[in-house]
């Protein structure tokens, strides 16, 4: 039992760290775009979200949970993308770099070879109903789709930006989400949506204001 419960704790950790990167991220993006009224975006908003996602998608294979698993490796490498364009990526040492490229590759290799049947434990879940897993599954696409929208616009603005469009992707994602934590009873999604909720609707009503207003 006590076993159990270590490493139920040790799981929430990552979880929760993740979730703390996350929420940082999207602090110092509101802070410095409240500042100049303009919606902005810091490198650390990508560094972070790299490392964040890293340690999620561990935490959803250590939860079973396919939904949060989706939903990191849809957006690990436009990470990845974004800090090039900023030039970001270069500064990080050459083995780093290999590791955080190769990660969800090694993961899937050994999931699949590992004397373990990782698929039937994803996706035949006693703990994640068929039709709650579709909801997760489809609320993190969705969530996952503002990186795509703003991936396509960055790249044809040659530069690293965070559009209208992004964050109203991200609400509609979030709310999703938020209500599947709920019903699978997760606090560590649960925190993590509920702060990210408020940043983007602040982010939406700044990016409304008349440029004469910012």
């Amino acid at each position: 039992m006590s076993d159990w419960l270590s490493y139920k704790y040790f799981v929430y950790i990552i979880g929760f760290t993740a979730q703390i990167l996350f929420s940082a991220r999207l602090l110092l993006q509101w802070i410095q775009s409240e500042k100049v009224k303009k919606v902005l975006t810091p490198e650390l908003f990508w560094q972070f979200s790299l490392i964040a996602s890293f340690l999620l998608f561990i935490y959803g294979w250590l939860r079973d949970d396919f939904a949060i698993m989706l939903g990191q490796s849809l957006t690990y490498f436009i990470y990845i993308r974004n800090m090039q364009l900023q030039g970001s990526w270069k500064k990080l040492p050459k083995t780093i770099r290999v590791f955080l490229f190769a990660f969800p590759f090694i993961i899937a290799f050994y999931s699949f070879n590992n004397n373990q049947i990782d698929v039937e434990r994803l996706f035949k879940n006693e703990d994640i109903p068929v039709n709650l897993l579709l909801w997760g599954s489809v609320g993190q696409v969705i969530f996952t789709l503002r990186f795509v929208y703003q991936w396509v616009y960055s790249e044809r603005r040659k530069e690293s930006s965070l559009p209208m469009g992004f964050w109203t992707l991200s609400l509609i994602g979030s709310l999703m989400i938020l209500s599947y934590a709920i019903i699978r009873k997760d606090p560590v999604l649960f925190i993590g949506q509920l702060f990210g909720f408020i940043i983007y609707i602040r982010n939406i009503l700044i990016g409304l204001k008349p440029t004469s207003e910012k």
